[in-house]
């Protein structure tokens, strides 16, 4: 997508607030946006603010938060982060993300230097300070025109009072300069069969409590709001009409800038904010929303991991890179990818023939620890001998791993140092670096993460993928990157023992030279990979990954 940089003014500052409910679709919204002024020739900067003490999400069960969305500088963040790089197809880090635990412990560690010079260190104006110059210094380190905020939470909680105060400050210093979206709730309960805009009032009073009167209003429904009710949200929340835009429930999230294009959003953005006008260039995103569209038949991908399930609930979001990674690899193809969720306990419990059927792909996805570990071992053995196509994903790549030296090489201990510290065949062992920092408990920030680069291995299936999807870093040499986030590898003193018995190694790092793939040949398998990389976070719409796409080719076949 085109960006034709305008002539360059001070920087505008865009927060976005949600209320009512969590999950509202503060994230897509403010990508949607990002995206619409990216087209009209802006450069646009994303930051996400986060509610919680965490200084990221690197440490949070994913069935508390969702997937960490992994950065090629190593940030665990947000899955909004891995939104922003989807709509915008740029990549973010840690400047586009920010935690309450960040905050505070910048300001402490401060204090405790004596950088305030023995001043009473307090909240308001140390910590709203902080805020402050993290949005700042996102403009400036991007050079951008605008800055998109995303604030973390609903209106009302306490763990983000701080966010609306520094968002308040930044208006009442440069009125000119910023702007507030208020995204909010309009449920419309069945029994009554009318949308109803009381709580989305409550919201904004919330936020007038708080001394933030919202430049727009955002309502999220199941359906468009219709005239009536605009008008009637309009004047309780002391607004213009033209100013509550409708953002209804639709088939995919990728939807969402038509929708607020159409009511002039972007364009109403720009001229509160003193811009030059423009047109956005959406053509790109046009041809992809259409190939979301345009497709035939569904395949059916079994994912067997350990992160749906909470409560008596399923959680698409502990894996939301891998389900998008495999629709923007779909969509491509002009296909549908149907995904049944299967739990690893269930597997290993009752069988894999049983539980997982005839899929016409399996994917073994990220994953720590023990708990259900012999049931993704029992898929990948499952797909192997059944010759089902087989894509493992870190965790996935390494209990491949052990379900072939166990079914093939022999070794019927064979397991992973994480799982089995006793095991005589370690195949899968810890980093040698990383064994200080699980003496001391240092788990957070400390694995190995981001962009590692390796060499593919020219004729192998890895090396044919990059290939055949311009997917290399560098074709000359055979060198690509993707991005980690482990501890664990494979462990090279059984590289012969893999070897002889036809497991290929098709890719090693550039620099330790670690083993990051591993595949089975064509002639004996239609499509069985393992990689220690993760490809899914650097999918995007409109730049499907190579691994996801031959996958998806290969599940097609399967069909």
């Amino acid at each position: 997508m085109p960006s034709n940089k305008v002539n360059k003014q001070s920087t505008k500052y865009i927060f976005v607030s949600g209320g009512v409910i969590s999950g509202i679709g503060k994230g897509t919204t403010s990508a949607s946006i990002a995206l619409l002024l990216k087209a009209a020739g802006y450069k646009v900067a994303p930051i996400k603010f986060e509610n919680y003490l965490n200084i990221d999400a690197g440490t949070i069960n994913p069935i508390e938060h969702g997937d960490p969305f992994l950065c090629e500088d190593g940030t665990e963040a947000d899955m909004d982060i891995g939104t922003y790089e989807k709509f915008l197809n740029e990549d973010m880090g840690q400047d586009n993300f920010v935690t309450m635990g960040q905050i505070y412990k910048t300001v402490i560690d401060r204090e405790r230097r004596f950088e305030y010079n023995g001043e009473d260190v307090e909240a308001i104006p140390y910590i709203t300070d902080e805020i402050i110059s993290r949005v700042v210094n996102v403009g400036k380190k991007s050079d951008a025109d605008i800055v998109m905020i995303e604030l973390g939470g609903t209106a009302g909680e306490y763990q983000n009072i701080f966010y609306y105060e520094a968002s308040r400050m930044m208006t009442l210093k440069k009125p000119q300069d910023v702007l507030h979206i208020h995204v909010s709730y309009v449920p419309t309960p069945s029994h009554l069969g009318e949308p109803k805009t009381k709580p989305a009032q409550l919201s904004v009073r919330t936020l007038n409590s708080m001394g933030i009167q919202p430049d727009f209003v955002i309502t999220r429904g199941e359906k468009y709001l219709d005239q009536r009710r605009k008008d009637r949200l309009a004047l309780f929340c002391n607004m213009q009409k033209e100013d509550i835009i409708s953002s209804p429930d639709l088939p995919s999230v990728y939807e969402i800038p038509f929708v607020l294009h159409k009511q002039d959003l972007e364009k109403r953005i720009m001229t509160k904010l003193g811009l030059e006008v423009r047109e956005p260039n959406l053509k790109d995103w046009e041809k992809f929303v259409e190939s979301t569209k345009n497709t035939s038949k569904s395949v059916e991908v079994a994912i067997v991991g350990k992160y749906f399930g909470t409560g008596e609930y399923q959680l698409r979001d502990s894996y939301a890179a891998l389900f998008d990674a495999l629709d923007h690899a779909a969509w491509k193809l002009g296909t549908n990818i149907k995904t049944t969720w299967i739990d690893a306990e269930k597997v290993e419990k009752e069988g894999a023939k049983k539980v997982i059927g005839n899929p016409c792909g399996i994917i073994v996805p990220i994953g720590w620890g023990e708990r259900g570990a012999e049931g993704m071992i029992a898929a990948a053995s499952y797909a192997r001998e059944n010759k089902i196509p087989y894509l493992g994903l870190c965790y996935g790549m390494q209990l491949a791993v052990i379900a072939f030296a166990r079914d093939v090489i022999g070794f019927k201990d064979a397991n992973t140092e994480e799982n089995d510290k006793n095991t005589k065949h370690p195949v899968i062992h810890l980093i040698p670096s990383q064994k200080d920092l699980i003496e001391r408990r240092a788990y957070g920030g400390t694995m190995r993460l981001g962009n590692w680069d390796a060499k593919v291995k020219p004729g192998t299936r890895a090396y044919e993928i990059y290939k055949t999807y311009q997917g290399f870093k560098n074709e000359e040499k055979g060198l690509t990157g993707e991005r980690h986030r482990h501890r664990y590898e494979f462990n090279d003193d059984f590289t012969k023992d893999f070897e002889k018995n036809g497991i290929i190694i098709s890719a090693r790092s550039a620099v330790e030279n670690l083993a990051e793939i591993v595949e089975l040949p064509k002639d004996v398998h239609p499509f069985y990979i393992g990689t220690q990389g993760h490809p899914e976070y650097k999918s995007r719409p409109l730049q499907p990954h190579p691994i996801f796409l031959e996958f998806v080719k290969a599940c097609k076949s399967n069909s």
